[in-house]
């Protein structure tokens, strides 16, 4: 069964009548044709108010509904001969960044990102998606292997943060995710970032350096989580709702501030409502996307990339 969220107990309420409804006719044969058809034209418009109404908390909690595709859900569902690589040459392989070589469309490309655990078990081996220096050090490693071989690198962000443990911070968690954003500053190949799900702080940023960068409708990128915004201002977290609202970490927010290129809407109910609908509209984005940047020469690619980013922020004063 799906997990409910709060604000769709009203839908799942109604669809559970339209069940019963459906049920009852077919077992005394009775004709409910028209009160079906009301009852159906009633939710499919609740689903349209409340989807286009969401608060920006509501937004960070589809985010991470647990039903949600992850990186390798949309990589087995848009690369063809995807072989994923492992390890950092250093200290060991992080199950919380993966990455591979694919096809798209005929077209070669490496494909990284954060991977989450759909179980407990699961959860533990991807360390719940955040990765530590050596998965940015293994991001670093095959995004140069793409360069060589003069491939674009495509990078699907979905994390809670880089790992704050004390053992990740002794072998170099800031310094590694320094280096990501330097190297990929000037990477000679075309790069494109998408947010799947959480955008946070130096973790999301550590694989988010791309000429283009683009949020699924339902995702949030920010400095920090609203949990951890309210429990530093308010010694609590629960105000999370009024820092998500201050944070403004939507995709919406974002593209506004300019710091993202574009938005990929999402199937109505967000992307665990129809996953194969979704990887569908991704996969064409990234297509096009890297169809247009091919037409770029490097130099001007690295040199435009290097500008987006440098722009953001800047104050101009009279």
């Amino acid at each position: 069964m799906s997990v409910l969220l709060d604000f769709e107990k009203p839908i799942a309420e109604l669809e559970s009548k339209l069940n019963d409804m459906q049920q009852l006719a077919e077992e005394n044969n009775v004709d409910v044709s028209e009160a079906v058809k009301t009852l159906e034209d009633k939710i499919k418009k609740l689903k349209k108010e409340t989807y286009a109404n969401l608060t920006r908390w509501q937004r960070v909690q589809l985010s991470r509904h647990p039903d949600r595709p992850y990186t390798l859900d949309y990589i087995v569902d848009i690369a063809d001969k995807f072989q994923e690589l492992y390890g950092d040459r250093n200290v060991k392989d992080d199950k919380a960044m993966v990455g591979g070589f694919g096809e798209i469309n005929g077209q070669s490309a490496l494909f990284l990102g954060h991977q989450k655990g759909r179980n407990t078990k699961q959860r533990q081996i991807r360390n719940f998606g955040m990765a530590n220096p050596e998965g940015y050090r293994k991001a670093l490693r095959l995004m140069k292997l793409a360069e060589k071989f003069n491939v674009p690198v495509i990078c699907f962000i979905d994390t809670p943060g880089a790992f704050p443990g004390l053992e990740a911070e002794e072998r170099g968690q800031a310094e590694a995710i320094a280096r990501n954003l330097k190297e990929m500053f000037m990477l000679k190949v075309p790069i494109v970032c998408i947010v799947i799900g959480e955008g946070a702080s130096g973790g999301a940023l550590g694989i988010g350096i791309g000429d283009r960068v683009l949020m699924l409708e339902n995702t949030w990128y920010s400095v920090i989580s609203p949990e951890s915004c309210s429990s530093i201002l308010w010694r609590s977290w629960e105000f999370k709702e009024q820092a998500a609202e201050a944070l403004k970490l939507t995709a919406t927010d974002m593209l506004k501030l300019k710091l993202i290129d574009g938005i990929i809407k999402e199937p109505l109910g967000g992307a665990h409502s129809d996953p194969s609908g979704m990887s569908t509209k991704l996969k064409k984005t990234i297509s096009d996307t890297l169809l247009e940047l091919k037409e770029i020469p490097i130099p001007e690619l690295i040199s435009q990339r290097i500008d987006k980013f440098s722009s953001m922020g800047v104050v101009k004063e009279n």
